[in-house]
């Protein structure tokens, strides 16, 4: 097999791994060198010539002139009678330079080069493959679902990468069928063995930041800021924007007439719901805007231990938490703050049981509603004694609650 034919050899690995012509003939020069270090345990006395633009490359071996009968080692050495046959006017110690054509080699040692060749340039590919994903971090891909397995999917993109969505970064009502087209953006780029693994999510509130870019075109053009985004993946999601030019309302360009522009992100979210704030300096204002539109009378702001405690009509509280505590987790989330709810009552004020769900466990309510206890009021007006005549709790426990609903109600 000549130099020529070898190289076209692997014309399979240029087109699969879309390796330059330059960066195969690197491959190809260090290939050799490794398969003369191994055949002659050092490439010291060697020099590989690769010419790129005629797609061959020669290999000389420098051996050290010696008196006749003095060589040692017959590769790395040559005796003066015999050079002189080639050219009278060498002499000891004087280099002579000698082409080694490929097919020398042997056999075994070219399917050797084929091997590590074949090794380098799949080190190649996954360098290349690593660097350029690392660079990519937080950026929206897309791929084309290739496998469905059971604690991850495969996509492939236009090119053949692979990227990986496990199951703890897919939102939970996502449902992805074999072809379908999927976005998410590159969360990690670790090496697993010699092998690039590329991670992706679609849960990520990064993920909501990049299709929000793509789909409002003044946050693309840096007119308008996104602050903060905060999520619940597939269910709710809270973002602070802000504008350059307070002649712009930046909320309004966010969702757009009839909520037509957020409309794009809801849908690829699973019908993730969006709330979208106008940022502020003042703390008491964005926690204000962070919990929403709910009535607040007073909000206490501790900066030194970004604490707020936010006083609420009793009939506003289940706004203010949440559906399952949401709302004033995400709140909080977005404000920086760990918000606290105060509920302000008055004394004919009355407070379903329910609403106190992030103060009293929930198995303790349900045993007050089997005896038709629903409210508040309707645990304090009966004594312990009587209480624990009708609800299988301990004593500690009713005294407990009591005290909780005794301070909400009266302060």
């Amino acid at each position: 097999m000549d130099n020529l034919a070898l190289i076209e050899a692997f014309g399979d690995f240029k087109e699969i791994k879309n390796i330059s012509k330059i960066d195969l003939m690197a491959i190809i020069e260090d290939s050799l060198k490794t398969l003369l270090r191994k055949r002659y345990d050092s490439d010291d006395h060697f020099d590989v010539i690769v010419n790129p633009d005629k797609g061959d490359f020669q290999i000389f071996l420098n051996k050290t002139i010696v008196e006749d009968e003095m060589s040692e080692d017959d590769d790395l050495e040559i005796e003066i009678s015999e050079v002189r046959k080639i050219d009278p006017t060498f002499e000891v110690g004087e280099e002579y330079t000698q082409e080694i054509p490929v097919s020398k080699l042997g056999r075994r040692n070219i399917l050797t080069l084929k091997q590590i060749l074949a090794t380098k340039i799949q080190e190649h590919f996954n360098a290349t493959l690593y660097e350029q994903f690392r660079d990519k971090i937080g950026e929206l891909i897309v791929g084309e679902v290739h496998h469905i397995r059971h604690k991850h999917v495969i996509l492939l993109d236009d090119e053949g990468n692979e990227f990986i969505l496990p199951k703890e970064n897919q939102i939970p009502s996502d449902f992805f069928k074999k072809g379908d087209n999927v976005r998410a953006i590159v969360e990690s780029v670790d090496f697993r063995g010699s092998k690039p693994q590329i991670i992706v999510s679609r849960t990520a509130p990064k993920f909501l930041e990049e299709l929000l870019e793509l789909e409002i075109p003044e946050i693309q053009d840096g007119t308008i800021i996104l602050k903060k985004v905060v999520r619940i993946p597939g269910e709710k999601a809270k973002i602070a924007v802000d504008a350059y030019d307070d002649r712009i309302d930046p909320v309004g360009a966010c969702v757009g007439v009839k909520g037509s522009r957020i409309h794009g992100v809801v849908r690829e979210l699973r019908n993730e719901n969006i709330d979208v704030i106008h940022w502020s300096k003042n703390p008491e204002i964005l926690v204000k805007r962070a919990l929403g539109n709910i009535t607040i009378n007073k909000i206490e702001v501790n900066l030194e231990t970004n604490y707020a405690l936010v006083y609420t009509p009793v009939d506003e509280i289940s706004k203010v938490i949440g559906k399952q505590g949401q709302n004033i987790k995400l709140a909080s989330w977005l404000s920086g703050f760990e918000i606290d709810v105060y509920r302000e009552t008055t004394d004919d004020d009355d407070v379903e049981l329910v609403e106190f769900a992030d103060e009293i466990e929930s198995w303790i309510i349900d045993e007050f509603k089997k005896v038709g206890l629903n409210t508040a009021r309707s645990v304090l007006d009966k004594d312990t004694e009587a209480l624990l005549n009708i609800v299988d709790l301990e004593e500690e426990t009713i005294e407990e609650v009591k005290s909780i609903l005794k301070e909400e109600l009266e302060g």
